[in-house]
């Protein structure tokens, strides 16, 4: 009968070898790792750490707070056109930030965020779906290929466990395309789609206006251009001032245009409201023209046309004089007046400089158009803060809404006299608080606030005007029916206004943010100082060739006779200039080949220790740890 032979390690118990253990212990670490790999991918998520210098990959806190708080479950499509851009690194660099910073959101939502990244190709289901979805193409990629560079979003019916049973859009909003020049607000327009998304019905703002900006319907007024635009996405709801006693805290925002005639009663509501955690946005006017015409008396407590808040505004640390009026010459626009064309220094139309590039409300307007606009300013002692949303430039004058008035029939009146008075009005602004109420002798009434949080803003405007249709939309007919065609921006800083008030605390307290382009320093450090090694080069040869001619003059009258007769002593002094001029020449030239080879040379470093050095020192680590180990196990032998 064959005998069975067994392995040594199992024949011999107590006298396993090294070897063996070695085994054993691999196979028993398979049979724990791989279940504890499967078990942390499910159920346990991995550490992320932003070691970036400005933090790029670290969502604030507004936006942690709006991801934690969805309440339904969204899908995010990101289309980017991959084969379109294959010659456009910048956008290509650009998506990868826009997709990490999806990653981050959706790594945070634990599932309620599903992301999906499409190449919608050309004439395909994909690139109907992007353009069904409200994105925007752009022109100039590879071949004359249209790029598709935006984010659809959608919310699903049902739970997270149940979306891929209920696949039923409930609602879709889009951002038709990143512009990598808006790089700054990134965050915040992400975090703004999935906060609109996650809400369930528009937005309730409250509006309190003596302008008729519903137009006059028995009479066949439409309502204004701006306001038709906000009550597609908001539920606009209108006040009365003369029964308003208390403002809904669950309007996501008031709007107070041309403030006029309110009782103690409602300007204590708007004062609570505003203290409660409500968000106001505010429209004076030292001259509304959309008010009919009344006669200016100069002995009037206030004009009928203006308008002021200022009891509100001296608690909130807000100058305001709604007897001035800013003038720019320099932005004034062109009006025609009696069949010719004049510039009209009281109506402004502002470009971007004039507007904050920082600020999320104005970050992407290129042109406001105003008309008779106030400005403010903050008292020495006030404890709020001023921050510019538009502003005049320094060529302009603050004159008496009087004056204004009285040049309505000659606008270049204004200009006669004129001084400017080398300072930035601010017409439009956002106030940050806290503010105190304006109401302290009313602390005893139940409820009272006295003061806001630290976080509470408003925004100011010192012009209505802007509303209205005349400074930004004409009406056009196309195939017999009306279409409102923009030539200014006023709809969008409206709309930009109310969609960032209307938003939740949170997404307000989203700032902006540095991008991702990293300049090198060094080498523009070293660009800068070799530029001024030419500056200095080539301002010494400018002087040398102006010393040169004067030298010249002064020999001219030497020459004798003959016009075309040049002297000896005029042709040494050509060739020293000429030997000179060589000289620099070949200074300037040495001089770059100095920046090139600063250059080169600290590429070499940054080569050598990304290729060399740190290499060298792992292995020289890995050698010294396992020359110890070995060291140490010959120790525990003997």
């Amino acid at each position: 009968m064959p005998r069975l032979h067994l392995p040594a390690f199992l024949t011999r118990p107590r006298q396993l070898t090294r070897s063996s253990l070695l085994y054993a212990a691999l196979v028993l670490l398979v049979l724990v790792f791989v279940p504890l790999i499967v078990t942390t991918s499910r159920w346990m998520h991995a550490v992320r750490i932003d070691l970036t210098s400005d933090h790029l990959y670290t969502l604030s806190p507004g936006t942690l707070h709006i991801v934690d708080g969805l309440r339904q479950p969204l899908k995010l499509t990101l289309y980017f056109s991959e084969h379109a851009t294959r010659d456009l690194p910048q956008l290509r660099s650009y998506e990868q930030r826009v997709r990490e910073m999806l990653q981050e959101m959706v790594a945070r939502a634990h599932g309620r965020i599903r992301l999906q990244i499409i190449d919608p190709v050309p004439y395909s289901d994909d690139e109907a779906n992007a353009e069904g979805s409200g994105l925007t193409a752009a022109s100039g990629g590879s071949n004359g290929e249209r790029v598709f560079f935006g984010l659809a979003g959608n919310r699903l019916a049902g739970d997270g466990d149940n979306e891929v049973v209920n696949q039923v859009p409930e609602k879709a909003l889009s951002i038709a395309f990143f512009d990598p020049a808006r790089e700054a607000f990134l965050e915040y327009d992400i975090a703004k789609l999935l906060y609109e998304l996650d809400q369930t019905r528009k937005p309730p703002i409250g509006v309190i206006s003596s302008l008729p900006v519903e137009g006059k319907p028995v009479l066949g007024q439409q309502p204004w251009a701006a306001v038709q635009q906000l009550s597609q996405l908001f539920d606009l709801r209108m006040l009365d001032p003369a029964q308003l006693k208390r403002v809904d805290p669950n309007l996501k925002m008031l709007w107070l245009i041309q403030p006029t005639h309110l009782s103690s009663d409602a300007l204590y509501a708007i004062d609570q409201y505003l203290l409660g955690g409500g968000h106001l946005a505010v429209f004076v006017d030292p001259d509304a023209e959309q008010l009919q015409s009344s006669p200016y008396d100069v002995g009037a407590a206030l004009p009928e046309h203006s308008s002021d808040l200022p009891r509100m505004f001296a608690a909130w640390g807000v100058v305001y004089d709604p007897r001035q009026v800013v003038l720019d010459r320099s932005r004034a626009l062109q009006i025609e007046l009696a069949g010719s064309s004049l510039n009209h220094p009281a109506m402004l139309g502002l470009g971007a400089q004039e507007l904050n590039r920082n600020d999320v409300i104005t970050a992407s307007l290129q042109r406001v158009n105003l008309s008779t606009a106030g400005y403010f300013d903050l008292a020495p002692d006030a404890g709020t803060r001023l921050i510019p949303l538009l502003q005049s430039t320094g060529d302009a004058e603050a004159v008496s809404t009087q004056r204004t008035i009285q040049a309505t029939a000659d606008p270049a009146s204004l200009l006669q006299d004129y001084r400017p008075d080398n300072i930035h009005y601010v017409l439009a602004a956002r106030l940050q608080g806290p503010f105190q109420s304006a109401f302290p002798e009313r602390a005893g009434e139940p409820g009272h606030l006295a003061s806001s949080r630290s976080n509470a803003e408003v925004v100011l405007v010192a012009d209505t005007d802007l509303l209205s249709d005349r400074l930004w939309v004409e009406t056009q007919t196309i195939l017999g029916q009306p279409m409102l065609s923009a030539f200014a921006n006023n709809g969008d800083f409206i709309a930009n206004m109310v969609d960032n008030l209307s938003g939740s605390s949170a997404l307000l307290s989203i700032r902006g943010r540095a991008t991702s382009q990293r300049p090198f320093t060094r080498v523009e450090a070293l660009r800068n100082a070799a530029n001024q090694k030419f500056l200095q080069k080539k301002q010494e040869l400018e002087r040398e060739l102006a010393d040169t001619r004067r030298r010249l003059e002064e020999l001219q009258p030497a020459k004798g006779g003959s016009g075309d007769t040049v002297t000896v002593e005029q042709r040494r002094e050509i060739e020293q200039f000429r030997q000179r001029q060589m000289a620099i020449h070949t200074e300037l030239r040495n001089v770059q080949h100095q920046l090139n080879a600063e250059i080169d040379a600290l590429g070499l470093r940054l080569k050598f220790i990304n290729i060399v050095l740190v290499p060298a020192l792992v292995i020289l680590i890995g050698l010294l740890y396992g020359w110890r180990r070995a060291r140490h196990s010959r120790r525990r032998r003997s």
